[in-house]
């Protein structure tokens, strides 16, 4: 029950401090001047900002537009092969593709090296155009200076063997020099398309006769950068889906780092971003705060000298008003000190009726007050004593079905029923390490005894179509620490997941040392996993805020972590229908 005390009516109006304080201060004005001028420089800094922002913002949605349809346009370039647009239209598909390369030394009707000199005189930005013959590997060059090509530095091969894995697939290459030319350091990117020929029966495998590389001068991306009129701190990249540079206004040294670092914005940098699809990728830029601002930043710096100069004014008499209050206070203080030693007969005099005249009344009643509530103290501390008494009769109950288990595995023992008594003994000695509220940290022995004793209910209930193997090296100290059930839960996935499913299996468990790092591997025979399942999974793992069906693994993932450092943790490889393996690792603790 709550008692309610009476509340003194005090005075009102110049009786008050707070009233004779709040007067003074509205009599310099500081109030009035720094709300209306902070207000003022927010609300006109924060309109500019939106705008000047929003028409960037603009600017590089028009920009990555204009940037997506060149990429395109390029695309159909490299199309040529296909539908010959500047012969009239033709049915590539009913060509035979290999007779016109091979033999012929053609595309579709005309020769290759006309071919591609109509492909590079028809854009002013495509520098240099390659074909690759792919039976015998012969090149065919057109480059716009009629430089000769250095054969030993071209990367054909490494293109070759990009595009190797989807020919049907346009690929594009990062921005580089083209020194394979000699006296040439232009800059460009490439874009390699495959010849494929779609005559005659339908094979597993694309039939490619050959393959064509466009080099394109990344001059083209300055007439869209341009109309940004950035400045010196102001960064521009050209990314595709892995993060690759395609340009960038950086030097080349610096270009991949900054795109690194221009995925937030931060307090010096507005950074902008729209995507696109052709990469799969985007357009950033980063404009310095500083540059676009100055003027603005200026004004703003003015209106704060003036408020600093309001509030060192409103020290200066916040220090003398002190002055004034500091006695009460200080008699308010010493006694306190009195009543902190134990003297509850303490009273303070009460000289005037505003807010320190309150505070002098308060003390008095919460001296009163005080020695009401240690009399109340006694009572909470015999409550005290019956919870701790609880507590000593929860740890009881444990026991008590512990007891009562053996009690049952005794009776099945007498009544000759062998494995029921195992299977019990096995239970009872998974509950005490399960119920056990002790340290988090267990050795390794305590553990593994523990999964055997799991897997011996399993395999009883699973009529033992499932083995479990152990192999521990021998440099291995069973005594080093390891994280509580962090075992168990990896082999009831291997079972429940990967083994049941089939039928039978074995799960396996190695313990090795790998330097300062012990390697616990736990590997099954079962469905494994596909490759899309596999990334998923591991993604789980990388990011603790991703939902995830996989509680138990990500969460004995996530308490190694937390126990032992980011260092430390799961790892999971499968193949599908060879079987899955995950390895826990833990530092080596040998004190």
């Amino acid at each position: 029950m709550i008692r309610r005390w009476p509340v003194p009516v005090w005075g009102r109006g110049p009786k008050s401090i707070f009233v004779k304080f709040s007067a003074s201060f509205l009599l310099v004005g500081l109030i009035p001047l720094f709300a209306l001028s902070f207000f003022s420089v927010q609300t006109f800094s924060g309109y500019v900002e939106r705008y000047t922002t929003s028409n960037l913002q603009q600017m590089v949605l028009y920009m990555s537009y204009n940037l997506n349809s060149a990429f395109n346009q390029y695309n159909e370039v490299s199309k040529l092969m296909y539908t010959g647009r500047y012969e009239g239209f033709i049915e590539s598909y009913s060509q035979n593709q290999t007779q016109n390369v091979n033999e012929l030394e053609r595309i579709n009707t005309i020769p290759i090296e006309s071919f591609l000199k109509t492909i590079l005189f028809s854009d002013s930005y495509i520098s240099s155009v390659q074909f690759i013959r792919q039976s015998d590997g012969k090149l065919y060059v057109q480059e716009r200076g009629n430089r000769s090509l250095n054969m030993e530095t071209v990367p054909n091969a490494e293109w070759l063997s990009a595009m190797a894995g989807d020919p049907a697939k346009v690929a594009i290459f990062p921005t580089h020099q083209d020194s394979y030319f000699y006296g040439s350091d232009r800059r460009v990117f490439t874009i390699g398309r495959s010849l494929i020929d779609t005559s005659g029966r339908v094979t597993k495998d694309p039939k490619v006769v050959g393959t064509l590389f466009l080099d394109i001068d990344t001059s083209l991306f300055q007439q869209f950068f341009r109309e940004l009129s950035l400045g010196e701190k102001d960064e521009l990249y050209l990314l595709d889906g892995e993060g690759r540079t395609y340009f960038s206004n950086q030097p080349a040294g610096a270009a991949g780092a900054g795109a690194g670092a221009a995925e937030l914005t931060n307090n010096e940098m507005i950074v902008l971003s729209e995507p696109i699809p052709f990469l799969n990728g985007q357009v950033i830029a980063k404009i310095h705060r500083g540059n676009l601002f100055e003027q603005l930043l200026s004004a703003r710096a003015t209106v704060y000298i003036a408020i600093g100069m309001c509030a060192f004014v409103m020290i200066v008499m916040g220090a003398w008003f002190s002055r004034r209050l500091a006695a009460p206070i200080r008699e308010l203080i010493r006694q306190m000190a009195v009543v902190e030693s134990g003297k509850l007969d303490i009273q303070l005099s009460v000289n005037s009726n505003d807010e320190m005249g309150r505070l002098a009344h308060g003390f008095n009643r919460m001296v009163e007050r005080l020695q009401v509530y240690i009399d109340e103290a006694y009572v909470a501390q015999i409550k005290q004593k019956q919870t701790e008494l609880n507590a000593l009769k929860s740890q009881i109950r444990p026991h008590y079905l512990y007891n009562t288990l053996e009690v049952i595995r005794m009776n099945a023992v007498d009544k000759e029923a062998g494995e029921v008594a195992d299977m019990i003994l096995a239970l009872s000695n998974e509950l005490k390490y399960v119920i056990d509220y002790g340290e988090d940290r267990v050795s390794l022995a305590s553990e593994l005894a523990h999964l055997q004793n799991y897997f011996y209910i399993i395999s009883v209930r699973y009529e033992n179509r499932f083995e479990l193997h152990l192999d521990i090296a021998q440099d291995v100290n069973l005594d080093w620490p390891i994280l509580k059930l962090s075992l168990q839960p990896m082999v009831e996935n291997a079972v429940q997941h990967g083994l049941r499913g089939q039928g039978k299996g074995t799960v396996g468990i190695t313990v090795e040392r790998r330097e300062q790092v012990l390697a616990i591997t736990i590997y099954d025979d079962g469905v494994g996993m596909s490759r899309e399942t596999l990334s998923r999974m591991n993604k789980i793992l990388e990011d603790p805020e991703a939902p995830s069906k996989n509680v138990g693994m990500k969460n004995v993932h996530e308490r190694i972590r937390s126990s032992f450092g980011e260092g430390y943790g799961l790892s999971v490889n499968s193949r599908e229908h060879v079987g899955t393996s995950i390895t826990l690792t833990f530092p080596v603790i040998t004190e």
